[in-house]
């Protein structure tokens, strides 16, 4: 069965399928979603979901909130509270980011829900029953301290590829290399500091070195997929694949349903991806709660036309992820192999995975705060959602790791977004109410110039429509800005505000097909931009139009009164790009700061040897630099016992003028010595931050010239 399966879902071509089942990777609940997220995911499935909505097509679109695993229970941890405390807070902020951002899910789900427990633990007792698992005994860390063993990340150690001493259990972040905790080089628990010791436990495995062939089969009915995707999937399966443990030694997730298994959950990756089914399910349950409804974001106007089982059984459904190119093995290798060993459900027929997204050079990290978060530019930049949707667009990664920057979003934004689309849309409405009072009017018949636009209009439609369903979103977005392009140059060489003067036909016929070319533009913007979509289409009068409707010149009838007009778009100014730029460089100073290491301890000395140095309290009193030098100051200090000159290193941090009067202690009995010909009798004491910066070493309150520092 699982055969003819594999086979059925290539022969199908997008006109055959009756319904498409679109899921976007569940984003863990251990934090916000940022720009990275958005670009290799999240906006690619949006509009491509929006585009099969613009044509009538039957699609769900499915995510949810990934609540288990480790580093939930390490956020937990860090903060004090129950890993529950943290999905709650983080699946709200999330959910409402991509509510506001416009990401068109029909259920934004959660697998700390009852239905997603349900059907992950009644998923792998299926698979249990049936003999798929392997039970393996294997040794595994487990801290003594603690009393519990430890997940890959709640492990740290030496790198043996870099030597970072803070690597992860499964991956080290500073090179990017994948490990195993075993690798590690003095590894030590993350919960008690300690060194684990290995201890036996029992775990059920899924074969996929008996599964292999059948996988590879399925890989090699697509390779019409990216080709990064596909690639990645051959050198997984040209290495060979090893059995993977499907269950954890935790207790956070979902309990695994079979005798002896106490104090294990469901592996992550076993759980996480049947959120896509569990969510689907909740979709079209009829009886589901008012509360649950809220909670998952269902959106009551996609509810679907068919049960749950329609859009993951059937043959005639086209199954599609969106991912991160850090999830393709997952859903290309075990995901699959899991609904093989099922066998009731449809595989996925292309899962269109992006590169990685970088930010000003760098690469993004949550843990540094190197990143754009979602729900701060909702609030830095009210009603821009479509400006950040266009940028990320028109830079996404799709075949390799990009950069972004907010000078190049500024740079879009202004020379792009307002510049050409923007600007044709104000010059066609603002002339139509200038010349005609907002009707759609008809002057003499078209010339050469006319027809010539319109026939390339005609082709505009089509060819965004096959980059969209061969998940070349850049290249599809590039053609819808050509069209505004077009609009613009057909409005620059006809001048119509020159024409009014002689020729008032002529001038109706031009702001005719620039009104058609605008509705042709609402049309084309709903994937991409459905916010300023939506306010064209209410600019101009216009019911909500399906795709099939563009690339003709009759959306707008003789006749037809325009709304008034407004800008789609403002400029950016350089004052609102330097703020965020310089959130990220305060980002990268405490980063800084925070990976500085205080000096070693220098070797112990004895109490006599500290007796004998005499630290006093003392004044200030000159201050001058040292000629010929930069570091040097020359310093005149009341000691409480006499006046001497001391020569302080200090020159780079201190104005002389900003010191005098200032008390400091000074060591006093410090050997003289010469420096730039000026005799300097005794020390100041300083204190060096891990940054370098020199402060003074003085009193909080004043106190007497001479006083001894003990």
């Amino acid at each position: 069965m699982q055969k003819k399966k594999l086979f059925n879902s290539k022969i199908l071509g997008n006109d055959k399928f009756k319904r498409y089942t679109v899921t976007a990777a569940l984003p863990y609940t251990n934090g916000p979603v940022h720009i990275g997220h958005l670009a290799g995911v999240y906006i690619p499935a949006d509009i491509y979901v929006r585009f099969l909505r613009s044509r009538a097509k039957d699609v769900i679109f499915v995510s949810g909130s990934d609540e288990h695993g480790v580093p939930i229970t390490l956020k937990a941890r860090n903060e004090g509270v129950s890993p529950q405390e943290v999905v709650d807070k983080y699946h709200k902020i999330i959910g409402d980011s991509f509510k506001d951002f416009g990401i068109a899910f029909n259920i934004y789900h959660r697998t700390s829900s009852q239905t997603h427990h349900d059907t992950a633990s009644g998923f792998f007792k299926t698979l249990y029953d049936k003999g798929v698992f392997n039970e393996e005994e294997t040794e595994q860390y487990f801290d003594e301290h603690a009393g519990q063993f430890l997940a890959d990340r709640y492990i740290i150690g030496t790198c043996p590829k870099c030597g970072n001493e803070e690597a992860y259990g499964d991956q080290c972040e500073k090179c990017g290399s994948s490990l195993s905790p075993t690798e590690l080089i003095n590894p030590r628990s993350t919960l008690s500091g300690a060194k684990p010791v290995l201890k036996k436990t029992k775990n059920w495995f899924l074969p996929l070195d008996t599964m292999q062939p059948q996988i590879e089969a399925y890989i090699d009915l697509h390779k019409d997929w990216k080709p990064n995707v596909y690639g990645q999937c051959k050198s997984w399966l040209s290495g060979g694949l090893n059995p993977r443990a499907m269950t954890r030694d935790l207790d956070w997730g979902v309990n695994v349903p079979v005798q002896g298994a106490d104090g294990k959950v469901l592996y992550v990756w076993f759980d996480a991806p049947i959120g896509y089914i569990s969510g689907t399910k909740d979709l079209c349950n009829p009886d589901l709660s008012a509360e649950n409804k809220a909670d998952y974001y269902l959106n009551e106007s996609l509810k679907p036309k068919d049960n749950w089982e329609k859009y993951w059984y059937e043959e005639d459904t086209k199954l599609v992820h969106f991912i991160g190119k850090d999830n393709i093995v997952f859903h290309c290798i075990i995901f699959p192999a899991m609904l093989m060993a099922h066998g009731s459900f449809h595989l996925a027929d292309n899962v269109p995975a992006n590169e990685f997204l970088n930010l000003e050079g760098d690469k993004i990290s949550t843990s540094r705060n190197w990143a754009v978060w979602l729900h701060e530019y909702l609030q830095d930049f009210p009603g821009k959602q479509d400006v950040l949707r266009y940028v990320l667009t028109a830079t996404a990664p799709e075949t390799k790791d990009n950069d972004f920057t907010w000078k190049d979003f500024q740079a879009r934004n202004n020379n792009e977004l307002v510049a050409i689309f923007g600007n044709f849309v104000n010059r066609v409405l603002v002339l139509s109410h200038k010349y005609f009072d907002g009707q759609v009017v008809m002057g003499s018949d078209f010339m050469d110039s006319d027809l010539k636009v319109m026939d390339e209009l005609k082709d505009f439609p089509s060819k965004i429509a096959a980059s969209i369903e061969n998940y070349r979103f850049r290249e599809a977005l590039s053609e819808f800005m050509n069209l505004a392009r077009l609009g613009n140059k057909y409005l620059a060489d006809a001048e119509p505000w020159k024409l009014i003067k002689t020729d008032e036909e002529r001038v109706k016929t031009i702001l005719n097909i620039g009104l058609q070319i605008a509705s042709n533009l609402a049309i084309l913007a709903q994937p991409f931009l459905p916010f300023s979509s939506e306010k064209l289409f209410n600019m101009l009068n216009l019911e909500v139009q399906d795709w099939d409707k563009a690339g003709t010149l009759n959306l707008l009838p003789l006749g037809h009164q325009l709304n008034e007009s407004a800008l789609l778009f403002e400029k950016i100014e350089d004052s609102e790009i330097d703020a965020q730029i310089q959130k990220l460089m305060d980002s990268k100073i405490v980063n800084e700061q925070a990976a500085m290491k205080s000096e070693e301890a220098k070797p112990n000395v004895s109490f006599e040897q500290f007796s004998a140095m005499d630290i006093r309290i003392g004044t200030i009193l000159e201050a001058e630099k040292v000629a010929k030098t930069k570091k040097l100051l020359k310093l005149k200090i009341d000691t409480g016992l006499d006046q001497r000159t001391i020569v302080s290193g200090i020159a780079e941090y201190y104005e002389p003028e900003q010191i005098i009067g200032k008390q400091v202690s000074v060591l006093i009995n410090l050997e003289p010595r010469e420096i730039k010909g000026i005799l300097s009798q005794g020390m100041i004491l300083m204190s060096e931050s891990l940054d370098g910066n020199l402060s003074f070493v003085a009193p909080i309150a004043g106190v007497k010239n001479g006083s001894v520092v003990r």
